[in-house]
């Protein structure tokens, strides 16, 4: 996501490349190709406007210190304008009442089931008890759905099939979860076009009913300034609490992420993309700042790697390669988890000027299907030492996964110089410290 608008930002500082300070004519041409970068991305014309005149003001209203470049001073005031734009700062999901109620709405196709799942998946790893409630009763595979989600995160489901009125089944769900001590009730509705004045009149009966602590808006990002006029026309009639963007790994210019907390003045609470249950993120508006202008997302990386990794592992795998006993069956561990932190290429564009670098270049998660079915396809006592691999066992090992005896030799001398640098770092105190960066933070 943003990758053209990063690279038309970036384009447009290139012409205070040089400039010893601010002027009226550098700027203008600069602000200029900003709002253009902004309408391109989708982003309202009216908003773009007010943008970049709120850059422009407050550039040329700025003294250029001598260790500061105006292209520097310049990245910076859009930065905290993008970041004001998207909202300033984030804003929490309200968890009120027992138990509390959480009503999904959106269009048709949006991803709403998908996320309800995400959602309960999310709350659950906050020790939260959690119910997932069917009341989309008019596609047929949504409640199917629903309970293979459920079932994939270890959340009940709630679901009456031959119940066509929704408002019934949720209240239902309810007096259920009260009566099985679920904290929280997340309830996917139907699907709906905001011209469907039937379907409305239900979601704000949903509303009117079970008065949830909140009301989340799911948005296809993908669908750009479309999604903000549909948030608006909702917002009108059911007065939701927050945002969701939805398919953020998708092909999207990301105008409805810049616009919609301006437009419709409700803030966007969380950010959604790919089908992995794990990937669902609260939305920072200044890290998507940052990653919008080159400077990455560190903090949202390492966070995942806190969520993902788990501390008895880590302990077990430094005390490993302290003694040097660093195996395949340990690499494979690692690959699980590093996976489970979402998609590889979003991951690599939250690290600093990582985003240009993967301009058009295609990283697939399935890269490493091939490294793991070289490693299943070893036996146990070659796994835990590779050392005993000889020309022999290298041809079983690449007939079984499907490789080359190349690419399995590939896959071995990689692994050495891993060990051989694990090794290094032991002997200086580093491989302590480095492992330590995986641990969760207080613990």
């Amino acid at each position: 996501m943003f990758d053209n608008l990063s690279l038309k930002l970036e384009k447009a500082f290139q012409t205070l490349k040089g400039q010893g300070r601010i002027t009226e004519i550098n700027v203008a041409s600069t602000i200029k190709e900003i709002r253009k970068a902004l309408i391109d991305a989708d982003v309202n014309y009216k908003v773009a406007k007010e943008v970049t005149d709120e850059i422009k003001e407050k550039a040329l209203g700025q003294n250029v210190l001598t260790a500061i470049s105006p292209g520097q001073l310049l990245i910076k005031i859009t930065n905290d304008e993008l970041t004001a734009l998207m909202g300033g700062e984030s804003v929490d999901i309200q968890i009120e009442g027992n138990p509390s109620v959480i009503l999904i709405a959106g269009l048709q196709g949006s991803g709403k089931t998908t996320f309800s799942g995400k959602l309960a998946n999310y709350l659950k790893k906050q020790g939260r008890q959690v119910l997932l409630t069917a009341c989309d009763i008019y596609r047929p595979a949504a409640i199917d759905q629903l309970k293979v989600l459920g079932q994939q995160i270890g959340v009940d489901v709630y679901a009456e099939p031959d119940n066509k009125d929704a408002v019934a089944i949720a209240k239902a769900a309810i007096a259920h979860a009260k009566a099985n001590n679920h904290r929280i009730v997340v309830v996917d509705t139907a699907g709906r076009l905001a011209v469907d004045e039937e379907m409305m009149n239900e979601i704000a009966r949903l509303k009117d009913t079970l008065k949830p602590a909140e009301t989340l808006f799911v948005v296809d990002s993908m669908t750009g300034q479309d999604a903000v006029n549909t948030a608006r026309t909702f917002n009108e009639r059911i007065n939701f609490d927050g945002v969701v963007l939805t398919k953020l790994d998708g092909d999207t210019r990301g105008g409805a992420a810049l616009s919609i907390r301006r437009v419709v003045d409700k803030p966007i609470k969380f950010v959604s993309s790919g089908e992995k249950m794990e990937t669902i993120d609260r939305f920072y508006p200044e890290r998507m700042a940052g990653r919008i202008l080159g400077m990455g997302d560190v903090v949202s990386l390492v966070e995942k790697a806190q969520q993902t990794f788990d501390q008895e592992e880590a302990l077990r795998l430094q005390k490993k390669i302290r003694k040097n006993q660093f195996d395949f069956n340990d690499f494979l561990s690692q690959l699980e988890q590093i996976k489970k932190m979402g998609n590889m290429k979003d991951l690599l564009g939250m690290i600093p000027g990582m985003g240009k670098a993967l301009k058009g270049v295609d990283i697939d998660d399935n890269s490493f299907k091939p490294i793991e079915a070289i490693i299943r396809s070893m036996t146990i006592e070659e796994r835990e030492s590779p050392e005993i691999i000889n020309p022999g066992r290298k041809n079983r090992i690449a007939k079984g996964s499907g490789t080359s005896v190349q690419q399995v030799n590939q896959l071995l001398k990689q692994f050495e110089d891993m060990r051989k640098m694990m090794k290094s770092m032991n002997k200086l105190g580093g491989g302590k410290r480095a492992l330590n960066a995986l641990r969760p933070m207080g613990r």
